[in-house]
């Protein structure tokens, strides 16, 4: 447990390390656990399981160089998807819990199973004499916005959109900004019952913003909340994101412009879930009185989204006004580049939000800086493949 941050942004830390801490604990405290990966839990960071528990190999001949292999093992590789989901999902109608990683770009291969299973859910939850069954807990990383080596083919946050869109209000969309409420996630997922959740984050080292009792806010108070340290009294604008790498450009653009501009008073209000039509998982909604306390009822929302922005833009039109609304997020642009560049091409850097004020109040001269600042990084990262801006 993380009682204080000292200072928020200064630390560095990775989600998905954690992650693999945390499934280690848990395979040593439940001999039921099952972990389902495709050929990914060493690449994604939760290579901690291999401490305590073997990979299940069957009666296949074991290399020397081969990871812990057993008939037994409770870590299930299959570089499918489809199988593993399957496998998965019949071990939680056993009524035992399970958890299956993959990289973000794949998981969308298991789309229909997952809309079926939801289907399942919906019709054993009217069912008299079937208990509660574990929920489907899936945890996506090697994200669109990191995949460093590989490209344009590994860049998809398409699942987030498909399962926000289905009204049976049995999906939850977690995106942890930290390891910190990475950790706090996995909790609410092991608690959780008769619900699918994706929770999204990142296998590389980002900042620490908050502490432990600040990430079981969030998910007791509607899925939002306000971040004390980025924040002024009054806001001229609101700053929101959800997603780890987003909320840091978010942070990031306030700092910018607090620089540039120190009269504005600006405000940062972090999202740590979504549900169907909501802030919020679907059982702990933000209300709208809420909404009204953190984004105030009148002033522009600079927005900063993991996904499609498309897929946020509807949620925060249940709450605002589509006017105030600017909204960033992966507008399906990408290549084997840098990770700043990858931010640029989608418009959902620092600068580009940065932008969106300054425009906003008439100050040109600060536009053209920024995207000033924009090509020479992208100019920088052509010729020598990484960022001039970390």
């Amino acid at each position: 447990m993380i009682e204080k941050v000292e200072i928020p942004g200064m630390e560095y830390y990775s989600p998905a390390r954690r992650m693999g801490e945390l499934l280690k604990e848990q395979l040593q405290k439940d001999p039921k656990f099952y972990f389902f990966s495709p050929d990914e839990t060493t690449s994604n960071k939760f290579d901690a399981v291999f401490d305590v528990e073997k990979r299940a190999w069957g009666d296949l001949e074991v290399d020397a160089d081969d990871l812990p292999e057993a008939d037994g093992g409770r870590i299930v590789e299959m570089l499918s998807e489809n199988v593993l989901f399957s496998v998965m999902t019949g071990h939680l109608t056993n009524g035992e819990q399970a958890m299956m990683g993959s990289y973000e770009a794949f998981f969308p291969i298991i789309t229909s199973q997952l809309l079926q299973q939801i289907k399942f859910i919906k019709q054993a939850k009217a069912i008299k004499w079937r208990e509660d069954l574990p929920a489907v807990n899936l945890l996506s990383t090697s994200t669109c916005w990191r995949q460093d080596h590989n490209g344009f083919t590994h860049q998809s946050p398409a699942l987030i959109s498909t399962l926000l869109s289905v009204p049976s209000n049995l999906v939850n969309c977690i995106f942890p900004v930290d390891d910190v409420a990475a950790e706090e996630a996995f909790n609410y997922m092991l608690a959780s019952r008769n619900i699918v959740n994706l929770t999204t984050f990142n296998k590389n080292e980002i900042p620490r913003y908050i502490d432990s009792n600040h990430a079981k806010f969030l998910f007791e108070n509607g899925g939002a909340s306000l971040y004390q340290f980025a924040s002024d009294d009054d806001p001229d604008f609101i700053f929101t994101a959800a997603g780890d790498i987003p909320t840091r450009e978010a942070i990031e653009a306030i700092k910018i412009l607090r620089h540039d501009l120190p009269a504005l008073k600006l405000r940062f209000v972090g999202i740590n879930a979504l549900s169907y039509r909501a802030i919020g998982t679907t059982d702990n909604k933000l209300s709208k009185e809420k909404f009204n306390d953190l984004f105030t009822t009148n002033r522009p929302i600079v927005a900063n989204f993991h996904g499609y922005p498309a897929t946020l833009e509807t949620i925060l039109e249940n709450y605002a006004d589509a006017r105030r609304l600017r909204v960033h997020g992966f507008y399906e642009e990408g290549s084997t580049t840098t990770p700043f560049e990858m931010l640029r091409r989608n418009a959902c850097s620092r600068f580009d939000l940065a932008i969106d004020v300054a425009k906003a109040v008439g100050r040109d001269k600060l536009v053209e800086k920024y995207q000033h600042v924009l090509k020479e990084n992208h100019d920088y990262a052509v010729q020598y493949g990484e960022d001039l801006i970390k």
